[in-house]
């Protein structure tokens, strides 16, 4: 260890009360982080790269500082997609000190593992007050049916007016309008469903017709349009 000389000609104090680290919560308990093994917890989080042109969610689940399950969803960029790919394979199984510094490629990605980082070491877990925590698998469970992402994407301009493209139900198809013109209900795919039937050897089209639903006052509607081409 090296000291400037100024120090060196410092005389010596005694340091007086070491308190130490404050414990933070974890799966139910109170704990003295002193290593990154100390650190369990599930937590998700968002990104952003620098342009601010995508987004990334994620979520992971950490036990004894290593990750032991991550999901991984990303929007608005194609690249980001890939990079979410990697990134699955390169966090897995490592500490979250490691992968806080690995090459996730993408800066959404980058980001949203600093946002989870700090969440985690500092005690602000979605877990910190379940005794134990939850199980591997958890993670899986926020895509819900078909194991498909909460998307929601929807587009409009001061002359059209709004179109729904896709939500949480699904991709839809018709939006259904009221007498003054205003959207009260729509139809849409659940996606998932849809090509869970569809592996299980349905066909396709019935298979889309089971997925197929309704969502507000659709079948009241004075009028239906394609959001797409309409």
């Amino acid at each position: 260890m090296n000291y400037t000389h100024e120090v060196e000609q410092m005389q010596c104090v005694k340091i007086g009360a070491s308190h130490g680290c404050a414990p933070i919560p974890q799966e139910g308990k109170w704990v003295y982080s002193k290593q990154i093994t100390d650190i369990s917890g599930l937590t998700h989080g968002i990104g952003w790269c620098a342009p601010q042109q995508g987004a990334c969610k994620l979520t992971l689940n950490v036990k004894e500082g290593i990750i032991e399950e991550a999901l991984i969803e990303t929007i608005g960029c194609s690249g980001m997609t890939h990079s979410a790919a990697m990134a699955s394979e390169a966090i897995v199984g490592r500490t979250v000190l490691e992968a806080l510094n690995t090459d996730l490629v993408c800066d959404a990605i980058n980001t949203a593992m600093r946002e989870l980082f700090l969440q985690i070491v500092y005690g602000r877990s979605q877990t910190a007050f379940s005794e134990g925590g939850l199980p591997i698998g958890a993670g899986l469970e926020d895509l819900g049916k078909g194991l498909r992402s909460q998307v929601g994407t929807t587009y409009a301009t001061k002359d059209k007016g709004p179109r729904y493209l896709e939500l949480a139900e699904g991709y839809i198809t018709r939006l259904g309008l009221d007498a003054d013109g205003e959207t009260c209900g729509y139809e849409f795919i659940s996606l998932g469903i849809m090509m869970d039937k569809i592996k299980k050897g349905m066909d396709a089209n019935e298979a889309m017709k089971e997925a197929t639903k309704t969502y507000g006052r659709f079948a009241d509607a004075a009028k239906y349009i394609d959001p797409r081409c309409e």
